[in-house]
Parts: C-alpha cells; sequence; structure tokens
C-alpha cells in the first residue's frame, strides 16, 4: 500500500427485529465486535417498516416469530418496498417446510437462532456482496429443491403469474433478465454493464430464485408470459445450451 494512501472503509448497516429483547441484545452484543457492523434493533410490532425507510439497512436479521411464522409476511413487504435490503430469516425450527417458505419471500439467508457468530458474520458479509447464501441450504436440502421445481411446472402448466408467491424483481435483474433474452452470456452482460461477471451470476441465481425457475431459458419464458419484458427480446439464434450457461 503507497504510503498516505487513505482506506475507505463501508459500514455495514444491520437492523435486527425479533420479538425477544433478550436476543436483540445478545446479537447486539455479539455483532458489535464488527467495527464495520453499525447495529440497530425494534421489536416487530414497532414501525419496522419506517425503520428501514429511514436508516436504509444493508441487512435485515429477522425473526420468523414462529409459530405464528408473521417474519414471513413481513420479509415480503420488505423485499417489495425495499428490495436493497438483504433479508436474513432466523428461525428456532429451521426446518425443510420453512425454507420452502422462506425461499418464497426474497429473503437471501435462512439460519438457525444457533448459529455461531462466526457463521452469521461471514452470512451477512456476503449478502452485501450480492450472494444469496440460501442457495446453499436449498442445495442441501434436494427435498425442497423437488418441492421449488414442481411448484414452478404446475404454476407454467396452469398458465398463473407468480406474483403471489414470489419477491419482484429489482431494476437491475430485469434488466440482466432482458440481456438474457437477447442471448447475451454472462460474461457480455458483465461488459454490458460494467460489473463483475461474478456480480452477473450472482444475480441470475436470484432471478432463478425469485422466479423459482430452474434454467435461464425457464425463466426468459415465464418472464416473458407475464409480460415482464417484450417478446421481441427473445433470444435470436442462440442456442439451449447458451440459454442454459450460467
Amino acid at each position: 500500500m503507497k504510503p498516505g494512501r487513505e482506506v475507505v472503509v463501508n459500514d455495514i448497516t444491520i437492523l435486527v427485529i425479533d420479538k425477544q429483547v433478550f436476543f436483540r441484545a445478545g446479537l447486539r452484543q455479539a455483532l458489535s465486535q464488527q467495527s464495520d457492523f453499525k447495529i440497530l434493533d425494534c421489536d416487530p410490532e414497532q414501525e419496522s417498516l419506517e425503520l428501514i425507510e429511514v436508516n436504509s439497512p444493508d441487512v435485515v436479521l429477522l425473526d420468523i416469530d414462529f409459530p405464528s411464522l408473521s417474519g414471513l409476511e413481513l420479509s415480503r413487504k420488505i423485499a417489495r418496498r425495499h428490495p436493497s435490503a438483504r433479508v436474513v430469516i432466523l428461525s428456532p425450527n429451521h426446518d425443510d417446510e420453512e425454507l420452502f417458505e422462506v425461499i418464497k419471500t426474497g429473503a437471501v439467508a435462512y439460519l438457525s437462532k444457533n448459529t455461531p457468530t462466526e457463521e452469521l458474520v461471514s452470512t451477512i458479509s456476503r449478502a452485501c456482496q450480492g450472494e444469496y447464501p440460501i442457495n446453499n441450504s436449498l442445495i442441501a436440502r434436494p427435498k425442497v429443491a423437488e418441492h421449488v421445481l414442481k411448484q414452478f411446472q404446475d404454476i407454467v402448466s396452469m398458465g398463473k403469474t407468480m406474483e403471489t408467491i414470489t419477491a419482484p424483481l429489482t431494476h437491475r435483474e430485469t434488466q440482466i433478465l432482458n440481456y438474457i433474452a437477447e442471448g447475451n452470456s454472462n460474461k457480455q452482460i458483465a461488459r454490458i454493464l460494467g460489473i463483475s461477471e461474478q456480480t452477473i451470476k450472482n444475480h441470475v441465481s436470484a432471478i432463478l430464485r425469485k422466479l423459482n425457475a430452474n434454467d435461464r431459458a425457464h425463466a426468459v419464458a415465464l418472464a416473458m408470459r407475464n409480460g415482464w419484458i417484450l417478446a421481441e427480446g427473445k433470444p435470436r439464434g442462440v442456442s439451449q445450451q447458451n440459454l442454459n450457461t450460467i
């Protein structure tokens, strides 16, 4: 490093939403060891959406609120109204059925409330880098992956829209989906947008997860069916193999 060069550290703002005061206090204490973490907390019955509006947190650590599961609905609202806030669902149960429901809310990660601090910190950092750690949970649970795929196939066969069961695509994700529909590879899209190919891959993973699509071709077909991208933008002279390359 050159002498005199200033190192800029971007703080990560984290909002903890949980009914249990002691749990919120414990998370604050555990995460406060990270010098770049700015931690806020609130009860879910407070104006949590307003707090997000005012503070623009990078990550929201959200209690699933078992057994009412009201945390799932709050996660959906955050995904719709504040797509830049990355929601990490924390659960005391952490089972397959919950994971399936969490995936549909647009959350980026699903962790047990007993997750070690080191893993939680790593998940927060990965989420802020545009990753979706929930994909790892899905890969590790083939029954849930099969359930997700089956629902996608049922919806497509019935001609229904995905609006009621998926989080909306962000502007960037819609933009990338249009480029995919035009037949561009990840590398080409990265060059067009001036961002890294890995970032494009992360966005593609998010698109597939939000649409419950098992490959890029499914995502494009579903987006066209629902009018999210123009039919004229469909790939021209692009092979199925290129469509499925992530």
